[in-house]
């Protein structure tokens, strides 16, 4: 069997269980491609996941050890598995990986072809990998789940964040009025992606600000905590609050509705990111690059905080 290089963990935990070794080649099954990773990107408590180590989301899953990390990826197509139509070897593609599956950090990873795109032509590998997970949250979010309509009025809390700073650009460039809610220090970055408007969370209390019921048609929380129950307070009768961090309730006054939901692999989502990029509408951002063979060190670098963008391996 053919092998490569790959950081995997052996056993459930941090960092320190991820292990820079050679493994098994991954070889592409019905309906899917073989990958040659060039860049993959990491995010904050996904060693914590229970996906990242089980057959399954919620916890009741089969172990599956070794794994192999990271969700997300930029690279070029190396085979494809039978029934693949729309795929050729030297493609280059990007996407998210079902979190029960293998990850990224590894020369080779293998993914249903259904859920990849074809990488924006002006982004590097880098930069194409840091989008599909915090950009398809955003957009599924936003317009899947929120119904997000141009001309609305939209409440991105946590506008600087990794989700955040997406959502503020991807609420913008689809019409939406964006006001965001960040740390002072974070205004006039978020300004730029787009808000209108930004309140310092530490300082103001934006139910106060923005003058009660009914001042926003949607509501994207990407902190949780007390802004949940305090963002009812500003929204309109039939309006959405749509939760990433925690379950908000189901409905609030006037019949406002609360939507929680976990992203999901989406071509269509992919291709409209894409579209967003190319249009100068959309701008990933990349904060560390890190090789493969110090990829527990991305991990524990994770933590720090105040970070713009997301981290990096360089795989080959």
């Amino acid at each position: 069997m053919d092998s490569m290089d790959a950081v995997r963990g052996h056993h459930r935990g941090g960092p320190d269980q991820l292990v820079h070794e050679r493994a098994p080649r991954p070889v592409p099954g019905e309906g899917e491609v073989l990958v040659r990773v060039r860049s993959a990107s990491i995010t904050p408590g996904e060693l914590d996941w229970d996906a990242t180590w089980t057959d399954a989301l919620d916890g009741g899953g089969a172990p599956r050890l070794p794994i192999v990390p990271s969700k997300e990826f930029s690279g070029v197509v190396a085979g494809t598995g039978p029934a693949v139509t729309d795929r050729s070897p030297g493609d280059e593609v990007y996407g998210l990986i079902p979190f029960t599956r293998d990850g990224a950090a590894a020369e080779f990873t293998v993914v249903p072809a259904a859920v990849i795109a074809a990488k924006p032509p002006s982004l590097d590998h880098d930069h194409a990998a840091v989008l599909p997970l915090a950009g398809l949250t955003a957009l599924q979010g936003l317009v899947r789940h929120g119904g997000l309509r141009g001309g609305q009025r939209v409440l991105v809390h946590g506008g600087a964040g990794g989700v955040g700073a997406y959502a503020v650009q991807i609420a913008a460039a689809l019409g939406a009025s964006v006001t965001a809610t960040a740390a002072a220090r974070d205004a006039d970055f978020v300004r730029g992606l787009g808000a209108e408007r930004v309140i310092d969370y530490a300082a103001e209390r934006f139910e106060d600000l923005l003058g009660g019921a009914g001042a926003v048609d949607l509501v994207l929380d990407t902190v949780g905590g007390d802004n949940v129950t305090r963002s009812w307070q500003v929204l309109r009768p039939s309006g959405v609050l749509v939760g990433v961090a925690v379950p908000p309730e189901t409905t609030g006054p006037g019949g406002a509705r609360g939507v929680f939901f976990v992203v999901e692999p989406d071509r269509a989502g992919l291709e409209e990111l894409s579209r967003l990029v190319a249009d100068g509408r959309l701008e990933p951002r990349v904060a560390q690059v890190f090789p493969l063979a110090r990829t527990a060190e991305a991990y524990a670098a994770l933590g720090r905080p105040h970070r713009r963008g997301k981290i990096v391996l360089t795989v080959s």
